[in-house]
Formats: C-alpha cells, structure tokens, sequence
C-alpha cells in the first residue's frame, strides 16, 4: 500500500552510499559542470582559472576525486568579494552565478543578514519542488509522516528557506500544512493548535521548548495533550542533544526527528545516531580539513567541515559550497536498517570557542545545561567579552534557574555543574545564575551568545 512502502523515493532510496549512486553523482556532476560553463560567468571565470573548461571536463574531471582536488571551493570571503564587485546588487550576482536567469526564479529565500549582507537562496521550481522538497519528503516519510497528517509549520515564513521553501515543497508530501510561522508569536500559534489539531510539529528546537512552557498557561492543557506525534526540528541542535530530546519527546508525547544542515534527517531509533543524508543522487557531499580546505576520507568517525555541490539544481547554484558546519560522519550500516550514510553536526565555525586550547561549541554546552533539567529551566546565554575565538578563561555563562527550584540550593547544584563541564566540555566555567523568565525567549532560533564587544 501506498502508505507501508519503507522509502518516499523507492527508484532511489534503496541504492543510497553505494558504488552505484557514486556513478549517478559522476554522470550527473559532469552535466552540471558544463552547464556552470556555458551559462554562469561566474563559475566559468573561476574553472578556467584552475584549467577547466568546457572541451575537457571529461578528461579532467574522471572521479569525484578529481573534482574536489581541480575546483576551488566557494566560502564566505568568495561571496563577499563576488557581492563587492557587484555593488552588493544580489540579482546580478545571482544571474552571474546561476545556469540559468532570473526570469528563471519562482522564490528567492535568504539567510537573516543580521551580521551583514544576507546570503541569497534563489530556488527555480526544479529547487523548490525536486531537490528541497524531494528530500523533505524523504525526511518526513522516514520519519511517520503520511497524507493524512496536518503539518504545524512554525519556522519563519520572512525570507528564510526553513520558511517559505520548505512550505512549498513540502506540499508535494500530500499532508495539510497550516502555516502560523514563528512570527505570530507564543500565544497565537497555540491558539492554531487549538483550533485546528496538527499531528506534525514543523520549527526550531527552541520554539518548541517554549510551546512546552507555555502550553498549560495559555490552554490549560500540558503539551503532551495537543495532539502532536510527530516533532520535526531544525535550525539548531534538537533530538542530537539527549537530555533536550527526552525533554521534548516526554513533554509532547511525540518522538522528535532533526532535519536539515545538509539534505537529511534522523531516523526512529531509540537511540539518536545523527541523520542520514538522503540526497545524494541530487548533491555531492564532502568532507574538508576547517583550516587548508583539504579533503577529509569519508570513513566512520571523519570530522571536517561539511562541502555541498548541488548537481540537479536550477537556481540553487552550489559548486563545493559551506554553510559553516562542522560534522562527524558514519558511514557503517545504521541499526535502524535504513540507507543513507549519516552525519552528525559538531558546531559551526563561526560559533566555535577556543578556551586554553580547548575547542568548545554552543552545542556541547546545550547537552550539559539541559542535563541538569528540571532544576534549571534550559535557557542559557554564554557572555562574550572580545570577539571570538579565543576567549580568556573563565568562560562566562548566564544559567536560568527554574521557578520550582529554590534559590539558596544554586551553590550546591552550581558545583554539580561545574563537575559537569569539566568531565563532559574540559572547561570550567564562571556561571551567572538568573531568575526564572530572566533570559529571554525566542520564537525562531534560541539565542545562546550575549556579545558585550564592539562588533
């Protein structure tokens, strides 16, 4: 029956991280690079700079090996230089870069721009519908979703690709979607719960954190009472925390799936063990060294910064880009018997903090702060006095106490924590104890920086 069958993608699926998918992605990256060089100016100039061209491709480029050691790979600085000389005019900067115009575009998302120019998303229908929504339904049917499902979808609709794009794609799962967008805020996206009884939770960790506290004040019901069985997170670390996703799965009744940082997700197992990239017959998925850009081996327990080269895309013109993270990969069979190699995120490069040599990530301090729930209430903020990386030691955090836990027993819970640190991050830090509902919440992505420098 339609809604038994074990993959959305069943032609496909099946043959994910085999040697037969690697020469679908050949094939199909030595299609994409001819068309990056007869259509875009930009790729065009920077192949023929490292001598590729449109009369050698094949030669050249005889392995994905070979690909990654001839193309340079395209960072921030290549986006920022590319914006400067375009006058920071992004619809000449993407008409430069993408195979195909403009006129092409049905939806143009974007990163926020809150620390500078915002990094466009241009997605043609072949974006929105078979490369983004493709996975996502991949994702979603591996996850329990089914037709007869209502979508919760809660991530910002304004610009952000977790918005919009992935409400149009997602419409070719068949499902309801009801699109309350984080913008609405706490009290009227219950209110939508309410009313009209979604099954599937779509939204950022720390969204759904904040549904859980407030449900029983704004409706009178705990959360594990709206109906929800399904919580599909990203934007933020979520079921890869285990203390925030038993949380989460205890508070709403529901199990909780990551998705997203690539084109993936996690699957059912009890035990979380990272998400499995499903699109690799539509992206090239690399790993290279943070600091030389060197290839990392893909083998089990490999860490480098995740590299993604789009090969059935339109507008989303993806030649060996990074988005910043940083993952760890395994390639071994997973337990829960479904294909796709997986990757688990670390942290990103812009987020990661040297303390005594030690590297330290947002992450890692999510884990030992939502450990010590219900004591605390899981909001913390890590204080920046001088722009990062290297952080003079001690390492300042504000930690949230919860209503219920009474104030004169923070000594004795802040020495637990401090044991924590040291054990599970190598770090003793200075904790800054705030009242409950002291620290701010957010709708969108949780906060976890409070930068007290000049930026």
């Amino acid at each position: 029956m339609y809604g038994d069958r074990p993959y959305w993608n069943m032609d496909i699926e099946p043959f994910l991280n085999t040697p037969a998918m690697k020469d679908l992605q050949l094939e199909k990256l030595k299609i994409m690079l001819k068309r990056y060089l007869t259509h875009s100016s930009f790729h065009r100039k920077r192949m023929n700079d490292v001598g590729l061209t449109l009369d050698n491709v094949d030669a050249k480029v005889k392995s994905l090996e070979d690909f990654s050691k001839i193309v340079p790979m395209y960072t921030k600085e290549t986006f920022r230089l590319h914006s400067q000389a375009q006058g920071g005019n992004m619809v000449r900067l993407m008409e430069d870069e993408m195979p195909v115009g403009v006129e092409d575009l049905i939806l143009v998302n974007s990163t926020t721009g809150t620390t500078g120019e915002p990094t466009p998303y241009p997605l043609a229908s072949k974006d929105v519908y078979d490369l983004w929504g493709e996975t996502l339904c991949r994702v979603f049917w591996r996850g329990g979703a089914r037709r007869d499902d209502r979508i919760l979808q809660s991530f910002a609709l304004s610009m952000v690709i977790a918005g919009t794009g992935t409400l149009m794609g997602l419409t070719r799962l068949g499902a309801m979607i009801i699109p309350v967008g984080a913008e609405l805020g706490t009290e009227r996206i219950l209110s939508m719960v309410k009313y009209f009884k979604p099954t599937v939770f779509l939204g950022t960790p720390s969204l759904a954190s904040y549904l859980l506290e407030k449900s029983e004040e704004k409706l009178g019901v705990p959360a594990k009472e709206l109906g929800f069985k399904l919580l599909f997170c990203g934007g933020e670390p979520g079921a890869g925390v285990p203390e925030l996703k038993e949380t989460l799965e205890q508070g709403f009744g529901a199990r909780l799936i990551d998705f997203g940082a690539a084109l993936g997700g996690s699957c059912l197992h009890p035990e979380y063990q990272g998400m499995h990239f499903l699109g690799e017959d539509l992206c090239i998925y690399e790993l290279v060294d943070p600091e030389t850009k060197e290839p990392i081996p893909m083998e089990d327990g490999a860490r480098g910064e995740a590299v993604f080269t789009i090969i059935e895309g339109d507008g989303l013109a993806w030649l060996r880009n990074s988005i910043g993270d940083i993952h760890e990969v395994t390639m071994s069979p997973c337990p829960c018997g479904n294909t796709g190699f997986r990757y688990k995120i670390v942290g990103r490069t812009d987020d990661m903090l040297k303390v005594k040599g030690v590297m330290v990530y947002p992450t890692q301090i999510t884990g030992v702060v939502e450990s010590f729930s219900p004591r605390v209430s899981g909001q913390y903020r890590i204080v920046l006095t001088q722009k990062p990386p290297m952080v003079v030691p001690p390492l300042e955090i504000k930690i949230e106490r919860a209503p219920d836990f009474p104030p004169d027993k923070l000594p004795e819970l802040e020495k637990e924590m401090l044991h924590e640190f040291h054990s599970r991050v190598k770090i003793t830090p200075k904790i800054i104890w705030q009242e409950p509902g002291e620290l701010e919440r957010s709708t969108y992505k949780g906060q976890k920086f409070e930068k007290l420098y000049d930026q």
